[in-house]
Parts: C-alpha cells; sequence; structure tokens
C-alpha cells in the first residue's frame, strides 16, 4: 500500500506541475514540461497496476518501472551534463533531486518489491 501512496502522490505532483506550466509557458521548455507530462502518465499507469493486482498487471508495471528508472537514469545525467538543454527543471531532473530523489528511488523500490512478491506458478 505504501507503493500505491507514493506513486499516486507522484501522480498528482507531476501531473498537476506539467498541466499548469504546459498551459501557462510551454513555449520556454516544451521539452521539460512534455517529459514532466509523461512521468505523471507512467506514475498514473503503475499506480493503477499496482491496484489492479494480479499477474499481468506485475508484469506491466515491473516494464514500466523500468522504464521508469530508465527515463529517470537518463534525464537526470541529461540535466546534470547539459543544464541548457533543460531551462526549466523536471520531474527527472538531477534524478529527481526537487522531489527529494523519490523519482529513482521509487522504481528501484516498486521493481524490488514486485519481483519478491511475484507468485510461482507451476
Amino acid at each position: 500500500m505504501l507503493l500505491v501512496w507514493f506513486y499516486g502522490v507522484m501522480v498528482v505532483g507531476a501531473v498537476s506541475r506539467s498541466v499548469y506550466q504546459i498551459a501557462t509557458e510551454f513555449d520556454r521548455a516544451p521539452l521539460a514540461y512534455s517529459l514532466s507530462a509523461v512521468a505523471g502518465v507512467v506514475y498514473g499507469f503503475i499506480t493503477y497496476s499496482l491496484v489492479r493486482g494480479g499477474e499481468r498487471a506485475r508484469r506491466a508495471a515491473q516494464v514500466c518501472c523500468a522504464a521508469e528508472l530508465a527515463g529517470v537514469l537518463i534525464v537526470g545525467t541529461w540535466t546534470l551534463v547539459d543544464k541548457s538543454a533543460f531551462p526549466d527543471a523536471t520531474v527527472w531532473s538531477d534524478y529527481g533531486m526537487g522531489y527529494v530523489f523519490i523519482p529513482v528511488l521509487l522504481p528501484l523500490s516498486a521493481l524490488y518489491w514486485l519481483r519478491k512478491n511475484r507468485t510461482v506458478t507451476r
């Protein structure tokens, strides 16, 4: 339940931030704001998959968590290497520093939990 709660908070944070930024200042940093919107959608799908349960949803959540982790690592590194590429921060900038590093810790925790709690069928 803790993972669902954290992902739910991240959905609200990422989606509300990106909707506001896209609506009011999209021309300032379109890539950053679009990436925040994508992060919000990914968080939403993972939240839904965790709530839904079942083996198929667990596998879908694993794939999305792996993609989320890749996104955090790629965007986080990109923002450190080339600050000018992102005139404004994304949810994943600097590995999620603006969100207390939750964006990098959350997929790691979720992947661990999903792997640990998988159902073994024979």
